[in-house]
């Protein structure tokens, strides 16, 4: 088991494989843990583990991770936690692969240190269309489960951060502005249910220059094509 420390964060990450680097940013909404990938219609901790080497961390106050919470916190915060650890393990360039709110962080990595990252595979990404209430009950649910836990949790600050996180628009930490400034390779699978509208998807591939959309991924039969449509990515990228 391995941590590392982020300011006031204990932020849990795990390290497997060999080869090119990819760092990924697992499903689950608020509860985002590396272990999470095991319940995906695709897993790339089974499916990239003999070719790549996979940097998966729990984010903070989800999984393992703990961390205080305050009235400032927002996406930035996840994001400086998800920079630190590359840097805490020296990886210089690496790709990027993360699902619903994956999206996001991705996103907002692409805005905060584009240089760092070779590609990009989301799949799924969560974002702002007619669903603000489903994302509110999510992160409620979450809250609630966390205070259960934790009894130095503020209710004012916990009260903060659901407004920091979930109040925004469309991809949540890039506007549709930024999306269209990405230099970045993307790969993108696209989401078709309440937490994942179909539209943000399509918004996405519109306005990314260099973007390739999958509209079908995750139903069996085809899951085999998926993981060799992400591993040739992968490979064409990593060069």
């Amino acid at each position: 088991m391995s941590f590392f420390e982020n300011d006031n964060a204990k932020i849990y990450y795990e390290r497997e494989g060999e080869g090119p680097a990819v760092f990924l940013l697992a499903p689950g909404g608020m509860r985002s843990a590396n272990a999470l990938w095991s319940n995906m219609p695709w897993n790339p901790r089974e499916s990239l583990i003999e070719k790549f080497e996979l940097i998966g961390m729990d984010q903070r106050n989800a999984g393992q991770s703990e961390a205080p919470i305050t009235t400032k916190d927002n996406w930035q915060t996840y994001i400086n936690d998800q920079i630190a650890l590359l840097d805490y393990l020296q990886i210089d360039k690496c790709h990027l692969l993360g699902m619903c709110i994956g999206g996001p962080f991705i996103a907002g990595l692409l805005k905060a240190a584009p240089e760092r990252f070779l590609s990009a595979v989301i799949l799924q990404p969560v974002g702002i269309e007619d669903n603000r209430q489903a994302l509110y009950d999510m992160y409620d649910n979450w809250a609630e489960d966390l205070k259960k836990d934790n009894e130095t949790v503020e209710t004012e600050a916990i009260a903060q951060l659901r407004d920091n996180m979930w109040s925004g628009d469309f991809l949540l930490t890039a506007s549709k502005e930024d999306v269209a400034q990405f230099q970045t390779p993307i790969l993108l699978f696209m989401g078709d249910d309440l937490y994942h509208p179909q539209g943000i998807s399509r918004e996405i591939a519109h306005l990314a220059p260099n973007v390739t959309l999958v509209e079908k991924w995750k139903n069996s039969e085809i899951l085999d094509r998926t993981n060799e449509t992400i591993h040739s990515f992968l490979i064409e990228h990593s060069h």
